[in-house]
């Protein structure tokens, strides 16, 4: 199955599912650009401040990226002591550790908080409107994540990498109970007092199965099963997830449910979770077999919903029956804003995180069809994102897929989403050549 429309310029010619090689991909195009461009080995961490472009626009670091860039470099060194990965092992772990450093010296703040930025050399930055330093406990998951990462790296020297998990469990619990109060910032994605999000419970499932994963932490394991409550049954609420809906923003108010903030999904958000709950139940020692047996079909759901039948490629944000979202509006509200001016444009990590989650789907769930829902947004992505000269990807393309110069979340490229599922795709290409033999 191939793209139906020629790819914008830029693209990858002749790229499809069929020929694509994830490991290739990570090794050829997309960590070479970010050891060159990203990767800093002065001070620690990783410079993500570029315009959609390539070009540097600020050396300011977003501990959301450093922390996520930890994790990263962990998992590219563990997969090359492996032998899947042909990469230099130690400078991978070496920038997890020292981006986990980086992170632990200069980002963590007292009482589990984490500065949402840092100049290049550490300095905290205010960030928020009345100069708040933390306002984000999506930044606080993420450099939970990077501890969780670099805790697996066999080069961690001690006391640090004690006092590393240690302030990964502070920072955990401090995020677990904003969460549970309904109190968290969430910069850059504010959620409207009488709404809950499906990104923190989300977020907390990811980092708290990621710490346990390398830790066996008891308040990381509190906070999946937390989250997998939230997610899954709702405690008290309607959960998050269900048979035949999700809420990206659930409303306390049953008179809220028409507005647009109530009615938009985002499908690949709830693909990515999909993936999230299935890795969870593997860090905890379970299995998907564990997990409601409406996930496939949620997941189809996401799709079908998402897919832009004129111009292919998932939208960004749709309403929950499709097409641009609607609803009443509460005017003025910045999320309401986003949604509204961003619904319709290809953005890089939904189609990343599709990949990802297809593929896992259609090895955990035969019969629905994901192998060729994977053919189809791999051929897509393929075609769409990446730089024809081996510079990464082009991250931000408009509803026909030519480049959008324009910020539509943090003013970053992300150096976390594509190599990631590069990572794991890479990792079920060889579990399948290892069950082959």
């Amino acid at each position: 199955m191939t793209a139906t429309k020629p790819g914008p310029s830029g693209a990858v010619r002749g790229m499809t599912a069929s020929g694509f090689s994830p490991r290739d991909h990570l090794q050829e195009a997309i960590l070479p650009w970010w050891d060159s461009n990203g990767a800093d080995d002065l001070h620690g961490g990783v410079m993500t401040c570029f315009s959609n472009a390539g070009v540097l626009q600020s050396t300011d670091k977003y501990t959301w990226s450093q922390g996520r860039w930890a994790w990263l470099c962990a998992e590219i060194g563990a997969d090359a002591r492996q032998g899947i990965l042909e990469v230099d092992d130690e400078k991978w772990s070496r920038r997890a550790v020292q981006t986990a450093e980086f992170v632990r010296t200069h980002a963590v703040l007292e009482g589990g908080f984490t500065a949402f930025r840092t100049d290049r050399t550490g300095t905290a930055l205010p960030s928020g409107p009345f100069g708040e330093v933390a306002t984000s406990v999506f930044a606080d998951l993420f450099a939970v994540l990077g501890f969780a990462g670099a805790a697996k790296v066999p080069g961690y020297p001690e006391p640090e990498k004690s006092q590393a998990a240690a302030t990964a469990d502070e920072i955990l619990a401090s995020a677990l109970a904003r969460i549970k109060s309904r109190n968290a910032m969430s910069a850059p994605y504010p959620v409207r007092s009488g709404f809950s999000d499906l990104a923190a419970p989300m977020t907390l499932l990811h980092a708290g199965s990621e710490l346990f994963r390398s830790t066996g932490s008891p308040a990381a394991r509190s906070a999946v099963s937390y989250a997998l409550g939230q997610l899954l049954e709702g405690q008290g609420r309607e959960p998050m997830l269900q048979e035949t809906q999700w809420w990206e923003f659930r409303p306390d108010s049953a008179g809220d449910t028409g507005s647009l903030l109530a009615r938009h999904r985002t499908p690949g958000h709830l693909l990515e979770c999909l993936w999230m709950l299935i890795h969870s139940q593997e860090a905890v020692g379970g299995s998907a077999s564990a997990l409601p047996e409406w996930l496939p079909g949620l997941a189809l759901r996401a799709l079908e919903l998402g897919w832009d039948q004129e111009h292919g490629g998932l939208f960004r944000y749709v309403d929950k029956d499709g097409g641009m979202p609607s609803g009443s509006l509460f005017r003025g509200d910045p999320y309401e804003d986003l949604v509204q001016s961003t619904w319709s444009t290809k953005l890089w990590w939904v189609h990343a995180e599709a990949m990802y989650a297809t593929k896992l789907l259609a090895r955990h769930y035969g019969g629905y069809g994901f192998e060729d829902w994977n053919s189809k947004v791999t051929d897509y992505t393929l075609a769409t994102f990446p730089d024809p000269h081996r510079n990464e990807w082009t991250q931000i393309r408009d509803r026909q897929g030519a480049p959008l110069d324009k910020v539509v979340a943090l003013p970053v490229k992300d150096p976390f989403h594509i190599a990631r599922t590069a990572v794991f795709l890479n990792r079920l290409e060889k579990d399948d050549s290892h069950a082959a033999q």
